[in-house]
């Protein structure tokens, strides 16, 4: 999708006029995205009304900023209407809004509540809503939609959210495409945490996407679809759900049959998919979550060649992009079970069933963790791996970044420009991040506590400190935080290879040879997932070296 608030300046109007200049300056939107997004609104069926609601005095600069929005959405086309609420009007206390900015989408069909300013990631999801609103199709899957369709008492999902949150728009997306298939029983409201931190600390949200289902189950992080309904229509947990029920969960109508399929969507898994298609074969890849991995995470990443700086985000949506010109990629798509025989079977949460000639696992690394107390108990309440996600949350607010690498110091980096206050720890008395990133700390001023590790994490029911060892000194000490971030390594999301017989090391990563393969025939492994250097562009490589040597080995035993 185009960048909704691009930073291109608006080109001169045909006539430079005073009245044309005027016209110009009159816009809050850039031209570009107006040229978006009326291309996308010529697909609006049904009128949309946005019902905006302001409060003097209340996050006033978000207030003007969507004043502003709605205000161009609805010049670009006139099936939007927009309507305008203060604190003395009835409608505000017909609607119980409690705070604002808040936005209604089409409240005469639909119970949906923006509840700040969707900016940043959430713009996308915000003019999804309006085009989902429009066609009142959900678009969700045929499981998701008979799971719904069961539900006899009326659910409420919230999703707590952050501009900088790349996960979150996908989180948002499930809220609202249940409440559009169930308008009888399900409301959303998506809530923006910087703006509402009151709300926010009601429901002790400390990591985002933070999803709250009739005010009693809490879900951390963002789901595949029908994870997402299973939850919010039991009100339980999904995962042992899914464990009984998911293969009932709907009859697949047929198995599809490609002749790759990869299990990923990170860069590895990308690029294979574009070398497998070239080769002349079929190919759909699966991910779990969103597309990009690790990479849609960083802020800026400056050793990508051809690129000197450019946003994570950036970067994963030109692969996204050119990927799909070839294969089809399904996010937010949950593997559940892989068969293997003449032709491989991979089975998925939602019911599909794919079969294959051959296996590509992508499905790269998380986060390590640290295995100290508290590590688990405060996880979303001021532990965290991901500073892109939750970095906005510690504006003002002291932070701890425990690493040496150069993630660690690229998330202190990017906390410190939040306008936190940052140390580091590292277990080491020099750190193994690129040298450009320690010069940067080291402009920035950021603390250090060099040959320490972190032995506990302490607080009541939210971060308040942690105690720290000095391995040279052999001494503990208190570090006051409200926030710790953990980026100390990754480890392999390998246990489906392991369920299939594939080997991998110690440490979970899968071996394979020089061209991919595992010990399985026909089944390939590439990216972070198979361990060694793990960079954006050795994972491209690995998806690239595995895509070929598939279509070598396929074509020796004469299936292409």
């Amino acid at each position: 999708m185009s960048p909704l608030f691009g930073s291109r300046k608006d080109e001169k109007p045909a006539q430079d006029t005073p009245a044309a200049r005027d016209e110009q300056e009159q816009w809050f939107l850039p031209l570009d995205t107006r040229d978006y997004l009326r291309g996308l609104f010529g697909q609006l069926k049904q009128p949309v009304i946005l019902e905006l609601f302001t409060r003097p005095g209340q996050n006033d600069k978000f207030s003007e900023f969507c004043g502003k929005l709605l205000r161009d959405l609805a010049r670009i086309s006139d099936k939007i209407e927009v309507r305008h609420y203060g604190p003395d009007d009835e409608r505000f206390r017909e609607a119980g809004i409690d705070f604002t900015p808040e936005i209604l989408v089409s409240p005469d069909r639909y119970k949906l509540r923006f509840t700040g300013a969707p900016a940043g990631e959430e713009a996308r999801s915000f003019i999804e809503t309006i085009m989902l609103a429009s066609t009142g199709d959900s678009g969700l899957s045929q499981p998701s939609k008979e799971l719904l369709a069961t539900l006899k008492e009326p659910r409420e999902a919230k999703v707590f959210t952050s501009p900088t949150c790349p996960y979150c728009p996908g989180q948002v997306m499930n809220g609202v495409r249940a409440a559009i298939e169930r308008p009888d029983l399900v409301s959303f409201r998506y809530v923006e945490i910087g703006e509402n931190s009151e709300l926010a600390d009601r429901y002790n949200v400390g990591s985002v996407p933070h999803t709250v289902f009739n005010d009693t189950l809490v879900a951390l992080g963002q789901e595949p679809e029908v994870r997402f309904v299973v939850e919010l229509v039991t009100l339980k947990s999904a995962e042992e759900w899914l464990k009984e029920h998911g293969a009932a969960l709907a009859a697949p109508e047929g198995a599809k049959d490609v002749d790759v399929v990869i299990l990923g969507g990170g860069p590895a898994g990308l690029a294979a998919a574009i070398y497998v298609v070239r080769s002349g074969l079929s190919a759909v890849v699966l991910e779990k979550q969103n597309v990009g991995g690790q990479v849609a995470l960083t802020p800026v990443v400056e050793n990508y060649p051809g690129f000197p700086a450019i946003a994570g985000a950036k970067l994963v949506d030109i692969l996204f992009q050119h990927s799909r010109e070839y294969a089809e990629v399904k996010e937010l798509t949950e593997v559940s079970e892989v068969k293997l025989g003449k032709r491989i079977e991979v089975y998925t949460l939602g019911g599909e069933v794919y079969t294959c000639r051959a296996l590509v696992l992508a499905m790269g690394a998380t986060w390590r963790q640290l295995g100290v107390s508290g590590e688990q108990k405060f996880f979303g309440r001021g532990v965290s791996y991901c500073a892109s996600c939750d970095g906005y949350f510690y504006r003002g607010r002291k932070v701890a970044v425990v690493g040496g690498g150069n993630t660690a110091i690229t998330d202190a980096l990017h906390l410190k420009h939040l306008g936190a206050e940052v140390t580091v720890i590292h277990r080491r008395g020099e750190l193994r991040a690129e040298k450009h990133l320690q010069d940067s700390l080291v402009r920035e001023g950021v603390p250090m506590r060099w040959n320490s590790v972190v032995t506990a994490i302490e607080g009541e029911t939210a971060v308040t400190g942690l105690r720290i060892k000095d391995l040279v000194k052999a001494e503990e000490s208190s570090l006051p935080v409200d926030g710790v971030f953990v980026a100390i390594g990754q480890q392999a999301n390998s246990d489906l290879a392991r369920q299939i017989g594939v080997m991998t090391d110690e440490d979970g990563f899968i071996l394979v040879d020089e061209g991919m393969r595992t010990n399985i025939p026909r089944v390939y492994a590439a990216g972070d997932i198979t361990g060694g250097i793990r960079q954006i562009v050795t994972a491209i490589g690995k998806g690239t070296t595995a895509a070929l040597t598939l279509f070598e080995d396929l074509s020796k035993r004469g299936e292409v």
